[in-house]
Formats: C-alpha cells, structure tokens, sequence
C-alpha cells in the first residue's frame, strides 16, 4: 500500500462541531473491558474512546445489592476519568445497548456526565432521540447491520422526532459481541457481499442529509485489524472505523492481564459463533464455560437486572456473571466476545503504539 496515498486519506472524523483528529472510534466492550482507561487513552491519542454501560458498575461497593445505583455511579465517574485522562484531546463516548433494563437511565446519566457521542446498539435505538436533546452536545448514532436496518431507523427518527442521526456505525458479520445476523448468515458470511450492503448504507443515508442539511458520517466495524482494512473502508466510501478486539490487547485496556492474555493467545479455530441471552447470536472465544453451556443449562443463581427482556428461568446462563467472571480473570468459565480476527493478535502493546500502526 502507499502510505503517502494512506495517510491523505485519513482524515479528521467530524461529528457536527466535535472533531476526533484521527478517523478510529474504538468499539465499546462489556462487561469493563473498555471503561475509562482505555476509552481515555485512545481519546488522549485524538480517536474517539468508548466506555461500555453494561454493567460498568460490576465492582461498585454494593453492586449485588443494587446494580442500577452502580452502574449510574459508574457512569458519571467512568466519563470524568475518561475526560481527565484525554486532557482535552479526542472524543470520549459511550456504547449502550438498547436491550439493556435501564437504557433510558443509562442514555440519561451519559448525556448528564457529558459525553461526547452516544452508540446504541443490540436492537434498534428507536427512541434514543426522545431522550437526547438536540441542544445537549451529545451526539448520537445507531450501529446498524443491513441497509433495511439503516432505513428503517433514518425514516423513524425522521418522521416521528423531526430529526437524523449524527452518524452511524455499520457493524459486519466479522465483529464481537452481539451481532446483528441471523445464524444462517454467519455459517455463510463468505457468501455475503458485505461490501456492497456497506455502500447501499451509505447511499440511503444521502436524502437525510440533504433534507437535514448536514452530513452524516458512516463508520465501519467488524473485522477491522490493519491499516489494509482501514483503507478498504475509507475506499467505499466510510469516513472512519470502529475497532475492538485488538484494543484488548493493550496495557491501558480495563480487563484483568489473564483476559488479555486470552486474546493473545487465542487461534482462529478457538473462535465461535453462540446464543446469547440477549436474544442475539454472539461471537466469542470457545473455553469451558462454553463447553459446559452446550452439554445444559447453567441455572441462574441471582437475577442482575440486566436485560429487558430476560427470564431468569428460562435463558441458558446468567451474561453478566458470564461476563463480570471473565473481566475479573476466570477466563475459562466466564464468557470472552471477540472479533473473528482475535486469532491474529500476537503480543500485547499500548495505546499509542497500536494507533501509530494503524495510521
């Protein structure tokens, strides 16, 4: 690749008035893998640094008591750290999954504590407007998957709130965590001409611009690990990306060492494709705790008020103990999202190091 020709390329990500020098917007992980230190390290080098809600308050004195005080605590202190840490630089944000229990609250406690950018994804956001004013400064974008899904969501805002987004993220088949495809697609992901799907997005986005006057960026997530990959985004169009897993891979990264080791040990065939209780499929890294899910059901020991739609006795185990045992350390029985390209990270680097490669 000629990187002269690469580096005209990257050029500053412009949300409306907030600018992010470099054209990365680091992916949101839960539970805690990306909360303030890694959201502000990536801020601090000019990108867009993301602080995952869902369950952000797992070790708050008192969580198992009342997770909603928690994570609402959580919250304000995960954005002012992230902010002291950028020192001004960047974008701070967070990723808020809409099939949270306390979406509405957690949307709430974010724009109060003032973040940057709001990404809302796990279902479609259609009420995020009704929620965040205009006035307030805080941006907002839904994370779609499909050019029906980006459609649907432009002509909902628009018509029953008078409004657009102020960007959005396309998140591929290739992405972790909760993805927004149907099992069948994933088992035939080569089959699917994303790129095309990518571009479709994009061109739907165009008539919401002209009619609000404004553009709206379009970034793209899943499966984006080198500058090749960043290229091959801005070249269809995108005016930056989203990426995840191999910001776990870093010292600043908000999980224990043995989680990050995990990924810097994982092989491409020690990724797979599972149900999550969110009702979504979900993509992580296969270890015991998967082995033991596919022989029974792991029975639910204590309710966390997690999700929306969520019954305790009826889902094959509990996400947020999953979660919350894998952030601590316990890597084989808790559960590890990861990105189909998790394979691919080597050894373990920073913050600053990572976005001087991929630039």
């Amino acid at each position: 690749m000629d990187m002269d020709n690469y580096r005209t390329k990257l050029k500053k990500l412009c949300i409306g008035e907030k600018i992010a020098d470099i054209p990365i917007i680091q992916g949101g992980m839960g539970v805690g893998i990306s909360r303030s230190g890694l959201a502000g390290a990536v801020a601090k080098e000019g990108g867009v640094g993301v602080i995952s809600t869902a369950q952000i308050g797992y070790d708050e004195e008192g969580f198992a008591q009342d997770q909603a005080g928690c994570n609402a605590r959580a919250i304000r202190k995960h954005i002012q750290r992230a902010k002291e840490i950028a020192g001004g630089k960047g974008l701070v944000g967070v990723n808020i999954m809409v099939a949270l229990k306390h979406y509405a609250e957690h949307v709430k406690e974010s724009v109060a504590a003032g973040a940057d950018v709001i990404i809302s994804g796990a279902g479609l956001p259609v009420n995020l407007p009704a929620l965040v004013s205009e006035t307030c400064g805080t941006k907002i974008a839904p994370i779609v998957s499909s050019c029906r899904a980006a459609k649907l969501i432009l002509k909902m805002w628009a018509h029953k709130y008078d409004r657009t987004a102020d960007f959005i993220v396309i998140e591929g088949p290739k992405a972790g965590g909760h993805l927004g495809f149907s099992r069948e697609q994933l088992d035939h992901m080569d089959e699917l001409d994303y790129d095309n799907e990518i571009r479709q997005i994009i061109a739907c986005k165009e008539e919401y611009e002209e009619k609000y006057g404004k553009k709206i960026p379009v970034v793209v997530a899943g499966g984006i690990f080198d500058r090749e990959d960043i290229a091959h985004a801005l070249d269809l169009g995108a005016d930056g990306v989203q990426i995840a897993s191999r910001f776990v891979a870093t010292e600043e990264c908000d999980a224990s060492e043995a989680y990050k080791q995990a990924y810097i040990d994982a092989k491409e065939e020690d990724v797979q494709i599972i149900q999550s209780p969110v009702g979504m499929p979900g993509r992580a890294l296969r270890n015991r705790f998967i082995r033991q899910v596919e022989q029974a059901r792991q029975p639910v020991a204590k309710c966390y008020n997690c999700l929306e739609k969520c019954n305790p006795a009826k889902v094959p185990y509990c996400i947020t103990k999953a979660l919350i045992d894998a952030v601590k350390g316990d890597v084989e029985n808790g559960l590890i999202f990861c990105g189909s390209n998790v394979g691919r990270i080597r050894e373990m680097t920073t913050v600053h190091q990572l976005i001087q490669e991929l630039i």
